[in-house]
């Protein structure tokens, strides 16, 4: 069954017709940015506006190097249905005494970056100024992995969870619910407390699943992790069962009402993100903890390359003619960015986006072919580290200064987060593939540890100086550049 229906292509055709008409006024770009959680999606967006709002300098940002970026503000949004990016709030968050960590990403919010710009063109610049108005979309990744679940009836969803519980790397943490599975059988008769409580002991082992000891990354429903404001709605209170060798349930029995709520979650919940936002976008920037998925061992790492294969497979993606513009609009450029480069020395930077396009060769493969643009970075939005030299049996190691987090730990020692430390991470592997297998340094294992946000500066005019950052500004040129020459 395709995501999108008949009746939802007419109405996304006459709405982009009516936003391509207003674009030919005031040039406008929707931008979504998404990863899955802890991928650093909302300190991303609030570094991104403040080093913009601020004239941060941006050696890579053709606008800002060229010195023809004039001012960047924000406007107000002008989708009056979805919540706002609280860009103030987190802001205050980063430069807080001591700075802290922004809270995740945990519904869909929305913002207008309006940008003035002068033209390279001669003839451009005599009309005065340039404006583009940047829409930002930012929604959980984990909302896009349900995207595939509008071609799953509620039986192949059912299999594939089963076949997933049951793999390796997913036995030990599905164990209790794969046990509660086992003792129900779908003919008898529907019960809401039995429903509630299945739908719990599942919702239980994708939170364990994605758990820092587990790391995994393909666990939908999305918004089981993540309900936002339908949390305990009957549509997210189901559960996959096991129909065994029957073909068919009666109406009201178990079976029956967990494949109702399933199609309703399709219906109210999946499909209008689809429609809504989605199929809206012009670009994209998925973020990706691929540190995380390492330190979970090679199960992480090939789940996260599983999911990272499913999202992106989800994008329509390719060049944008005139007719996709107005009746079908495409990704044209995506970025994909492994964050929290700063949790390693520079030296492995480049080792790090090795791996991440490994990971995503194949759906990378599958959008340039349609026409997109792609661009793999090692980014950090906002730099918690500084690099420096130490010395251990005689030996220069490269490491990297900072505050962890407390009750981060390395070995037998576990951090108070008050002091500041020399950490040697390891060393990427200068063969990717490695990395998807698994692998262990010539030092030992490594042990990626997350730290809290550097010391804000404040300026003496007020505010605060812009925050340091990894390639920021070459996720800015891949995102925009070329709306702005």
């Amino acid at each position: 069954m395709p995501i999108s229906t008949y009746t939802d292509g007419i109405g996304d055709a006459f709405r982009s017709i009516g936003e391509y008409a207003t674009g030919l006024v005031a040039p406008t770009v929707r931008l979504g940015v998404t990863g899955l959680a802890r991928s650093g999606k909302t300190v991303f967006l609030t570094a991104l506006v403040h080093n913009l709002m601020a004239g941060a300098r941006l050696p890579f940002f053709d606008p800002a190097a060229e010195g023809r970026l004039v001012r960047a503000y924000l406007e107000p949004q002008p989708d009056d249905v979805v919540p706002r990016f609280d860009y103030e709030t987190h802001l205050a968050d980063l430069t807080a005494s001591p700075p802290r960590w922004p809270e995740s990403t945990r519904r869909i919010s929305q913002f207008r970056l309006t940008l003035e710009y002068s033209s390279r063109r001669f003839w451009k610049r005599q009309l005065g100024r340039d404006r583009l108005h940047i829409d930002i979309v930012d929604y959980p990744g984990e909302w896009l992995l349900d995207l595939p679940l509008l071609r799953l009836d509620y039986r192949e969803w059912s299999r594939a969870a089963l076949e997933q519980a049951g793999a390796l790397d997913r036995k030990t943490v599905a164990r209790e619910w794969r046990k509660a599975i086992a003792e129900i059988d779908p003919k008898s008769r529907a019960d809401e407390a039995l429903a509630a409580k299945l739908s719990s002991s599942f919702k239980t082992y994708l939170t364990e699943a994605r758990s820092d000891q587990y790391a995994l990354s393909t666990l939908p429903p999305g918004r089981f992790l993540m309900p936002s404001e339908l949390e305990g709605s009957p549509a997210l209170t189901f559960a996959p069962l096991d129909p065994g060798e029957e073909t068919s349930f009666s109406r009201g029995s178990l079976w029956w009402l967990m494949e109702r709520r399933y199609e309703a979650y399709k219906t109210h919940v999946v499909r209008p993100f689809f429609r809504d936002h989605f199929a809206r976008l012009d670009r994209q920037i998925v973020l990706i903890d691929v540190l995380a998925a390492l330190n979970g061992g090679a199960e992480a790492v090939s789940d996260l390359e599983r999911a990272m294969t499913e999202i992106l497979e989800c994008f329509r993606t390719g060049a944008n003619t005139l007719w996709s513009s107005l009746f079908a609009p495409r990704i044209d450029r995506i970025v994909l960015a492994a964050t929290k480069a700063d949790h390693l020395h520079h030296q492995s930077h480049d080792r790090l986006e090795a791996i991440l396009a490994k990971l995503t060769g194949r759906a990378m493969a599958r959008a340039e072919y349609a026409g997109a643009e792609m661009k793999v970075l090692a980014l950090a939005a906002v730099r918690a580290t500084r690099e420096g030299e130490a010395r251990r049996n005689g030996e220069t190691l490269p490491c990297i200064i900072g505050y962890p987090l407390a009750g981060e730990t390395i070995g037998k020692r576990t951090f108070e987060g008050n002091e500041e430390f020399a950490i040697f991470p390891g060393d990427l592997p200068k063969d990717p593939a490695l990395a998807l297998k698994g692998w262990q340094t010539e030092r030992g294992d490594m042990r990626f540890v997350r730290f809290r946000p550097p010391n804000p500066i404040s300026l003496p005019s007020g505010g605060f100086a812009p925050f340091p950052n990894i390639r920021l500004d070459r996720a800015l040129q891949a995102l925009i550049g070329d709306r702005l020459a």
